[in-house]
C-alpha cells in the first residue's frame, strides 16, 4: 500500500477545512498555510517559551553588541566591524522566521502568501549564507592577526573590510536568488499545506506536481559551494594560525594567543554544529519522528543568533568591559 504524503495526512490538523478544488485545482495558490510542529500543537505554548525567550536573548544582545561598537572609538577595528556584521545578521535571521513561528504557537495564525512565503525563504537562506562568510571574513582576520602582526593595520583598512562584507552580502544575496524564482516556477495542484514552521526551499518544492530535481541539483550546488567552501577556507586559516601558534618561544605566550581565537572558534561551533546535526538527521534519520526533524531546524535557526553575542559578551574583554561600565553606571 502506497504511503499518505505527510503534507496530506496532517490536514485534520488544520482548524478549518478546505474545498477539494483548493487542494487539487490551484497551479499558484495564493497563500500556504504552515502548520509549526506537526504532532506537537498540544505542547507549543511550552515549546513557545524557550523559543521567546532565546529569540528575546538574541535580539537584545546583538543589539547591544551592534550599539557598543558604535559608540566606542576604541573598537572601531576590523574584529568588531566583523562582529557587527554577524549580529546585524543574526538580527534579521531570527527576524525573519520567530515571529510568525510564535503566532502560530500562540495565535493559530498558520496562513502566510504565497510571495510572503516567497520572501522569507529567500532571506532564510541568504541570510544563513551571510553568518557562514561572515565567519570567513573574521577567521581571515584571525589569520592576519597572529601570523602577520605588524601589517594588520595595514592589510585590513577600513575600505578592505567594507569590500568583504561586500563581497560577502553580494555572494549570499546571488546566490539565494534561484531559490524563490525555481519555487514560482513549479505547479502546486497536490496541496498548499507545509508541515513546518517556515517557508524553507525544499519544504515548498516538495509540494509542487513537477519534476523538482533541478531545485534539488541547485540546493546541493549552493550548500558545497558556500557552507563547503567556507569550511575549507576556515580550516586552511586555522591550520596556519596553529602552525604560526607552535612556533612560539613559550607556553604563555602560545596561550595567550590562542585565546583570541576562542570567540571565534566558539561562534563557528554554534553555527555549524548544529547544521551539521540538522542535515544529518534529515538525510539519514529515516525513523526519526518529522516532529523532532522541524523542532531541530527551528532550534538549528536560534541557537547560533542567541549564542553569538553571549560568547563575544562573555569572552571579548573589551565588549565584557563596556558591558560591566554600563551595568555599574545604572546602579549608581
Amino acid at each position: 500500500m502506497q504511503e499518505t504524503p505527510l503534507c496530506l495526512r496532517v490536514e485534520h490538523l488544520l482548524p478549518y477545512t478546505m474545498s477539494d478544488s483548493n487542494r487539487t485545482d490551484f497551479t499558484n495558490p495564493s497563500t500556504f498555510i504552515l502548520l509549526g510542529i506537526p504532532g506537537l500543537e498540544a505542547a507549543y505554548i511550552w515549546i513557545s517559551i524557550p523559543f521567546c525567550s532565546m529569540y528575546a536573548i538574541a535580539v537584545l544582545g546583538n543589539f547591544t553588541i551592534v550599539s557598543i561598537v558604535k559608540r566606542e572609538p576604541s573598537l572601531h577595528e576590523p574584529m568588531y566591524y566583523f562582529l557587527c556584521m554577524l549580529a546585524v545578521t543574526d538580527l534579521v535571521m531570527s527576524t525573519s522566521t520567530v515571529p510568525k513561528m510564535l503566532s502560530i504557537f500562540w495565535f493559530n495564525s498558520r496562513e502566510i502568501s504565497f510571495s510572503a512565503c516567497l520572501t522569507q525563504m529567500y532571506f532564510v537562506h541568504s541570510f544563513s549564507a551571510m553568518e557562514s562568510g561572515i565567519l570567513v571574513a573574521m577567521a581571515f582576520d584571525r589569520y592576519v592577526a597572529i601570523c602577520h602582526p605588524l601589517r594588520h593595520s595595514t592589510i585590513l583598512t577600513n575600505a578592505v573590510v567594507a569590500k568583504i562584507g561586500l563581497a560577502v552580502v553580494l555572494r549570499s544575496g546571488i546566490l539565494a536568488l534561484p531559490y524563490p524564482f525555481l519555487a514560482r516556477r513549479w505547479p502546486y495542484c497536490r496541496t498548499n499545506i507545509i508541515p513546518h514552521s517556515y517557508c524553507g526551499h525544499m519544504a515548498v518544492v516538495k509540494l509542487a506536481c513537477a519534476d523538482i530535481r533541478i531545485s534539488s541539483y541547485y540546493g546541493l550546488f549552493d550548500l558545497f559551494s558556500e557552507i563547503g567552501m567556507d569550511v575549507v577556507f576556515i580550516t586552511v586559516s586555522y591550520t596556519l594560525i596553529l602552525r604560526a601558534i607552535f612556533r612560539l618561544p613559550t607556553k604563555n605566550a602560545r596561550l595567550k594567543t590562542f585565546g583570541t581565537c576562542i570567540s571565534h572558534l566558539c561562534a563557528i561551533s554554534a553555527l555549524y554544529i548544529p547544521d551539521f546535526f540538522s542535515s544529518l538527521t534529515q538525510r539519514f534519520g529515516k525513523n526519526v519522528p518529522w516532529h523532532f526533524l522541524v523542532l531541530i531546524v527551528n532550534v538549528y535557526l536560534l541557537v547560533p543568533p542567541m549564542l553569538h553575542p553571549i560568547i563575544y559578551g562573555v569572552r571579548t574583554k573589551p565588549i565584557r568591559g563596556r558591558l560591566l561600565q554600563l551595568f555599574t553606571h545604572k546602579k549608581t
